[in-house]
């Protein structure tokens, strides 16, 4: 890849894996972060660019300031627009302004940038198999119960599951603009839980909730039925890669495992490498005592009537056939992310 190109939000978990990756390929990269000052956020950033001398620009620019990626932008040919608000949803206290404005104003902002930068002719963005579906009963009402790319998530709200809704928002008004115009080409990847190896300091992407509680020993007892499906941070970055490179991608990709896997199979295959393994549950909560329970720990009635022992496929055969994505061993994955995870709580204690 001889190409300039721009990663928004550089600092990020799935960016910096992309940045990565680019310079890795021999493109020339430019990109953007909050704050430049913030050293301890950029210094990732900063060792790429020693690594490969000229080839890496670092930016300032914020996703809410229109024309903010005006400059970033200048002379690329492809822009990956990476950045976009996340929290997990236990510390949102108000969607509408810490998910839906930034995504939205964010998305309008970068899509402004690229009808004044004429020399993009691709843009690859980063979604969500959350703008596909929003709780995971609405799996049941598609085809064969498999997650699939012509759906749309219709049930996420501002008020239940609001980082879904800001993506639906922000991707519909990508969709938008692109038939406005013929010079330049869209393609979203829409990737599930990605975990992996984190190249930054700790981030609420690269972190999940549940998954950390029961790393820490929490749910020794015994796990609810709940699942996921999972993908690896190096493979939702090269899925961007392939989808710049190959003229022929197109439209929306599932980048995922094919099925969910529960928090008790994700526990067996930790226990392999988790220093103590006999914090990790190997019991599975029966569904009526979660239901009795779950309250006492925050879970509504409604959360587990739509999430509890629901499994399903996702349809990625479109990331394999036409992006090339050979998806790594979940094992490999899970000890990644599971090494990075301790790393980076250890250096929080120092």
């Amino acid at each position: 890849m001889q190409e300039t190109v721009l990663v928004t939000g550089g600092s990020g978990f799935v960016a910096s894996h992309l940045v990565l990756q680019l310079l890795d390929a021999g493109a020339r990269v430019h990109t953007t972060v909050r704050n430049l000052r913030n050293t301890a956020k950029i210094r990732p950033l900063a060792d790429m660019g020693a690594r490969y001398p000229g080839r890496l620009h670092l930016f300032e620019a914020d996703l809410l300031q229109d024309g903010a990626f005006d400059a970033a932008m200048s002379g690329c040919e492809i822009v990956f627009h990476v950045a976009s608000p996340f929290k997990l949803p236990e510390k949102i206290r108000n969607g509408q302004t810490e998910m839906v404005e930034p995504a939205l104003r964010g998305t309008h902002n970068v899509l402004g940038s690229i009808e004044r930068t004429p020399s993009v002719r691709r843009v690859v963005m980063t979604s969500t198999i959350g703008a596909i579906f929003g709780d995971y009963a609405d799996v049941r009402r598609m085809k064969n119960n498999t997650v699939a790319e012509e759906y749309f998530n219709s049930s996420s709200t501002v008020l239940n599951n609001p980082y879904h809704y800001s993506k639906v928002l922000a991707e519909k008004a990508a969709w938008a603009k692109v038939r406005e115009q013929d010079r330049w080409s869209l393609v979203t990847i829409n990737p599930s839980m990605i975990l992996g190896p984190s190249l930054t300091p700790a981030s609420e992407s690269g972190s999940l909730f549940l998954l950390d509680e029961m790393f820490k020993g929490y749910f020794f007892y015994g796990m609810p039925d709940l699942s996921l499906a999972c993908v690896d941070v190096r493979d939702v970055a090269a899925a961007h890669i392939r989808a710049a490179e190959n003229p022929a991608a197109r439209g929306r990709y599932i980048v995922s495992e094919a099925h969910t896997r529960t928090f008790l199979e994700i526990a067996t295959v930790a226990r392999r490498i988790h220093p103590r393994p006999y914090l990790l549950p190997t019991w599975q909560i029966p569904n009526a005592l979660v239901r009795l329970l779950g309250p006492l720990f925050g879970l509504t009635q409604s959360y587990m009537s739509n999430h509890l022992g629901i499994r399903f496929a996702l349809d990625n055969h479109r990331s394999r056939d036409e992006l090339g994505i050979v998806y790594r061993p979940f094992a490999e994955t899970i000890a990644d992310h599971y090494r990075s995870w301790e790393s980076q709580r250890l250096l929080s204690k120092v």
